[in-house]
């Protein structure tokens, strides 16, 4: 378990008791590509945020973050799914002061190591997991983003349920990713059992508890936002 400094350490289960989950102890049984991808992700994470690729990420997160203070700043506790080295939650704290918690959890332990490198802002804190075993309490959070990781989720359904457990009741999440029908033919091939189009996914945000999503172009043809709550309790 990562040592969060108080209050931050708040948002976890029993605090310092649980141990966050790994993709090394997780205990789900995961296609021999997952580990592939971790491995390529930990790989890539010194230079994630550099060269077109890095770019394309910023700039997705860019405009994340647009959408997500476009419609209000009334949040304080975020929650970064699939957070890679951190660079969403670092645009947010530079514009965002009156946040006080903001943390990444990510599968691949490099992008964890990089993103603690790249701040001495205190509200920033990192923790390797994984999406089916967020080790948050319950309505940890207030606001929970994700953007491009939906789609390397090994279980979408028991993510999205994770998601909705953390949140506060009327709390929002940002689910960024590629949604698009032009993608049905990977359902047959690499993507298999994935929600990939907006239709898909709307259907399993109403079953983790969440509100029918409002959708946003964000970003060429295929990249799109889910904009949605957890229903109030």
């Amino acid at each position: 378990m990562v040592g969060f400094p108080r209050p931050l350490a708040t948002v976890f289960v029993g605090a310092q008791e649980r141990t966050a989950k790994t993709s090394r102890n997780d205990g789900l049984v995961r296609p021999a590509s997952w580990h592939r991808e971790i491995a390529a992700f930990d790989e890539r994470a010194p230079d994630y945020e550099a060269g077109w690729l890095g770019r394309l990420h910023r700039e997705i997160a860019d405009r994340t973050t647009s959408l997500t203070l476009g419609r209000t700043t009334a949040f304080s506790r975020v929650l970064d799914v699939g957070c890679g080295t951190g660079y969403l939650l670092r645009r947010l704290a530079r514009l965002c002061p009156g946040v006080t918690d903001l943390v990444g959890v990510d599968p691949a332990p490099a992008m964890i190591e990089i993103a603690r490198t790249k701040s001495e802002d205190r509200r920033l804190q990192y923790c390797s997991g994984i999406v089916e075993q967020l080790p948050f309490r319950d309505g940890a959070f207030d606001l929970v983003v994700s953007t491009t990781s939906f789609d390397h989720w090994t279980d979408q359904r028991a993510g999205l349920a994770q998601c909705a457990r953390v949140l506060i009741p009327g709390g929002r999440l940002l689910l960024i990713d590629r949604f698009s029908r032009l993608l049905i033919p990977t359902l047959l091939t690499s993507r298999r059992g994935k929600a990939r189009t907006e239709k898909r996914c709307s259907r399993l945000l109403l079953e983790a508890g969440f509100t029918d999503p409002d959708w946003h172009d964000l970003f060429v043809l295929i990249i799109k936002a889910a904009d949605t709550r957890t229903r109030r309790r």
